[in-house]
């Protein structure tokens, strides 16, 4: 396991997220977005091509959608082409989430905007019950040391919206209006995931092993993504709460999993 923000470039990426298990790669039909998403707000700064989208931010709104159905487990992917040149102040954010919930579960990647020929950052989140703010890389399903993660249904979300407040230096860098507006792209709409009924407590149908993702052979990194899981932690990542001993003088329990 590692937390983040590490830096990235302004490239189209690929984007996965993985409940229950650990990813290979599939060959499934590319879906139209209205398959599996729609759009939850800021519907005038969306626009859909069928296995396209654009979603944009101005000084009127950004925008955001979901997935139509939650999921107790699954893996889970979007490839994304964040705005260019100057985007200071943006955040793009895919992520997964069990809404309507104090206590809820969320998996978040945001990716924090900068001024023209500066690296985006990309920060990773957990929230575990609603009270795990932990940007992270690689978390573990850790029941025997209280950590029992995701515990609830969630959907899939992506957004792009104005985080001046915070995201960029601290929030110092603000966005720069005139620039406007700031296009995200979204492509790769399939979802690989169990169905459950948001409001279900019982996610013993989705941690079958009937389901490829939650096979043993998923429960850890191979050597090569192990590899390249340690460059990336070693070289890139800025910040991890697990050597935070400040604001975590007693660590919390899965750091003792590393």
């Amino acid at each position: 396991m590692s937390s983040s923000n590490s830096k990235i470039g302004k490239t189209v990426l690929a984007m996965l997220i993985i409940v229950g298990g650990i990813y290979t790669c599939t060959s499934d039909p590319e879906p139209i977005f209205d398959e599996n998403y729609g759009v939850i707000w800021g519907y005038t700064h969306v626009e859909n091509s069928g296995t396209e989208v654009q979603m944009y931010l101005d000084e009127s709104s950004g925008a955001g959608f979901e997935s139509k159905q939650s999921y107790g487990s699954g893996f889970f992917t979007m490839r994304i082409k964040l705005p260019a040149n100057d985007s200071g102040g943006v955040v793009i954010a895919y992520y997964l989430t069990s809404p309507g919930s104090s206590d809820h579960d969320e998996l978040d990647f945001e990716f924090l905007g900068n001024r023209a020929g500066k690296p985006y950052t990309v920060q990773t989140n957990v929230f575990a019950n609603g009270d795990d703010n932990i940007p992270i890389r690689y978390f573990r399903n850790n029941v025997n040391i209280g950590v029992n993660y995701p515990s609830k249904p969630m959907k899939v979300e992506a957004s792009i919206w104005d985080g001046s407040g915070w995201a960029t230096d601290g929030g110092q860098t603000k966005i720069i209006w005139s620039d406007a507006p700031f296009r995200a792209y979204f492509e790769g709409f399939n979802i690989n995931g169990c169905p459950i009924d948001s409001n279900s407590e019982n996610n013993e149908p989705c941690i079958s092993s009937d389901y490829w993702w939650n096979q043993q052979r998923y429960w850890e990194l191979n050597p090569t993504e192990s590899r390249a899981y340690q460059i990336v932690k070693h070289n890139f990542v800025i910040y991890d709460y697990c050597t935070d001993t400040q604001r975590y003088p007693v660590p919390p329990p899965e750091c003792s999993q590393q």
